[in-house]
């Protein structure tokens, strides 16, 4: 066999050798952009499920009997209840099982869900005529669900805030916040619903306002019935974020409404609390990542390339 024809066989290694990178390089390009668009539109499934908005059309009007409300509760009858934190994007049914773990994966509508439904302990009475009553719900991203109750550890935000309203037995009910507290998932004095006795009821109504970072003179006393908002903490491992609400036969306007009416006419405004991610549009958001990655894909390939050509280049001349 002559050097010639040696020549030619490496020469068609090299490009069937080529070849099967280009395969291998564009497999993987097409396989990393498949699992990005997978990822972004899962994501996008749990906190489409989670937005309070897919709920608005079933939160009761009192004025109008609540015919909506009860459709809700006909599709699923753990749902009882409704909660509004003025001023957030906390506007929820309220569910309750059996234990505390169904509606942890599970939604309003009796649905499997990772984002799980607003739910009060289960060994609360459900017309909240117990003294501390508990509401649990998820942290999530982009104010999902009870993932704004960490803004209430900023002091002007806890100042800002100060009201919201339940809707139970037919009928609304004010909230007047009057504690923040940060704690751990372990702090059984915190975690405690249902206390029985003036003098237990004593003892925990201070231990939240010694636990708490922020507190507002309201004068709750244990004849009242209290209620916590909780939620994981994104600051620290098992800490909780809770928000604590004296239940009021007098209900309050929610003044964010109000002005929210009043700029109608007016520009509209990016949320910066949301901030700038957040303002872009969804099909924008799950472009650029995959842009990206394709971006780097096709660098990283053609640096890949050209050292593998220079050095067949180089075994060739020898």
């Amino acid at each position: 066999m002559d050097i010639a024809t040696v020549k030619n066989i490496g020469r068609k290694a090299v490009r069937t050798a080529n070849s099967i990178v280009d395969f291998l390089v564009l497999t993987v390009i097409l396989l990393l952009v498949a699992v990005a668009v997978y990822a972004i539109w899962d994501s996008d499934q749990v906190y489409q499920a989670a937005d309070a908005a897919q709920y608005s059309v079933y939160k009761p009007d009192t004025e109008k009997g609540g015919i909506s409300f009860d459709e809700l509760k006909a599709i699923n009858p753990e749902v009882f209840s409704w909660l509004t934190v003025y001023g957030t994007n906390i506007d929820y049914p309220v569910t309750q099982g059996n234990d505390n773990a169904k509606y942890v994966n599970t939604n309003a509508f009796g649905e499997y869900s990772l984002s799980g439904a607003i739910f009060l302990d289960y060994s609360n009475s459900k017309d909240f005529q117990d003294f501390n009553s508990i509401l649990y719900g998820h942290h999530m991203e982009k104010q999902a669900m009870f993932g704004e109750l960490g803004s209430f550890s900023s002091k002007s935000f806890f100042d800002s805030h100060e009201y919201g309203n339940l809707f139970y037995n037919g009928k609304d009910h004010g909230l007047e916040f009057f504690a923040f507290i940060k704690t751990d998932a372990y702090d059984g004095g915190v975690f405690a619903p249902r206390v029985h006795g003036k003098e237990a009821q004593q003892a925990y109504l201070q231990y939240l306002l010694d636990k708490a970072i922020y507190t507002r003179e309201t004068g709750v006393t244990t004849e009242d019935h209290i209620l916590l908002l909780t939620t994981c903490a994104s600051d620290a491992t098992n800490g909780r974020d809770i928000l604590v609400a004296k239940i009021m036969e007098e209900c309050y306007t929610n003044t964010f409404d109000k002005e929210i009416s009043g700029n109608a006419d007016g520009p509209v405004s990016v949320d910066l609390q949301a901030g700038l991610w957040e303002s872009l549009p969804r099909w924008l958001q799950i472009m650029l990542p995959v842009i990206l990655i394709i971006l780097f894909a096709i660098v990283i390939y053609h640096k890949f390339r050209k050292k593998a050509k220079g050095g067949n280049g180089d075994e060739l001349q020898n």
